[in-house]
């Protein structure tokens, strides 16, 4: 279903006049269509044919994202360039219009529809999921998360997420990196460069979650990311500055995504995760949007991003704090003798 609103979006895209047309093609239907088949899609599939390695599945299929950027910037931007805007919308509704039949084919529902197991379940029958109300069990775990302390910290984490990677970076960069004297082509291209390393630290963050405190795991990428935002702006942007930040920020880009996922299940449980996941990078979403809206505001009030990466930065250090308290159980009061 999502990936029919994404094809719609794409194609109709490519027949737009306004800018009001834009916003409702391309931000609305298929920026509606691309983030509910993202990460909670994902999450769905993780849990249902995975127990053990579930981290590094849930790495591997994040990564995914990584290596479209890697794969498809360089290429949209090239075809842009020599054709036009509207060439970019025929190639993105191809490309969609011929993974839909693929995943329908070859992505069965659940392991147990097909007579399978999950990895490293126990070798017996397992009854395949039964079908429910997707509206009710949204609207259920909604009501489950928005009661949890650790459902508001995950949130918080994956905001702040949001608004350093999708909302500044992904939304800026370029920007940034023509106030820095390149040209769009090549800035285009150090943007798609944090590809390749998106997908070495997503794999690698989830062979980690497996293996060690997700939550530290999740304050060490925070500060990491902290840093780089608020050093990046006192470089002086050249060659060398914007290699080593693309090495480290790639790194980290979608790196949070494993330990969080790890968590949620560690917090809610297998059956309820993927929907708490699919919230919870709402509020991704709505970070993502917040910082790319702000950041161009600053930028156009400042006459430059230094405020907005600092700012940024910051917050990213503070979440790395917060995330520590993510599933901590509580102490219990003794009484004083």
């Amino acid at each position: 279903g999502c990936l029919l609103v994404l094809l719609c979006g794409c194609a109709l895209s490519g027949f737009i006049s306004s800018p009001w047309q834009l916003f409702l093609t391309w931000g609305l239907l298929v920026g509606i269509g691309a983030n509910a088949g993202a990460v909670g899609v994902a999450a769905t599939v993780a849990n249902r044919w995975f127990v053990e390695r579930r981290g590094f599945a849930m790495g591997v299929l994040t990564a995914g994202i990584a290596a479209g950027q890697l794969v498809f910037l360089p290429l949209l931007g090239a075809l842009s360039d020599r054709y036009g805007w509207r060439s970019v919308s025929i190639a993105v509704t191809a490309a969609v219009a011929a993974v839909i039949p693929a995943l329908v084919l070859l992505l069965p529902e659940s392991p147990e529809g097909v007579g399978l197991t999950p990895l490293g379940a126990i070798s017996r029958p397992i009854e395949a999921p039964k079908a429910r109300n997707p509206f009710l069990i949204a609207i259920q775990g909604l009501a489950r998360g928005v009661k949890s302390l650790d459902f508001w910290l995950l949130a918080i984490a994956f905001g702040v997420c949001g608004l350093s990677t999708n909302g500044l970076i992904g939304t800026h960069m370029i920007a940034y990196c023509v106030d820095g004297g390149y040209t769009e082509l090549a800035a285009s291209s150090i943007l798609a460069s944090f590809g390749i390393f998106n997908i070495i630290g997503s794999t690698a963050a989830g062979w980690l979650t497996d293996r060690a405190d997700p939550r530290l795991l999740l304050c060490y990428i925070f500060v990491l990311r902290g840093l780089s935002l608020l050093i990046l702006p006192y470089t002086d942007l050249g060659p060398l500055s914007l290699a080593a930040f693309a090495v480290f920020y790639g790194l980290e880009w979608i790196a949070t995504v494993p330990p969080i996922f790890a968590l949620i299940n560690e917090v809610f449980g297998k059956r309820d995760a993927p929907v708490i996941v699919s919230w919870i990078f709402a509020v991704h979403q709505i970070g993502g949007a917040g910082a790319a809206l702000g950041a161009g505001i600053i930028r156009n009030w400042a006459g430059s991003y230094l405020l907005a990466f600092v700012a940024t930065g910051v917050a990213c250090l503070a979440t790395a704090v917060l995330v520590l308290r993510i599933a901590r159980p509580q102490r219990e009061l003794v009484p004083a003798t």
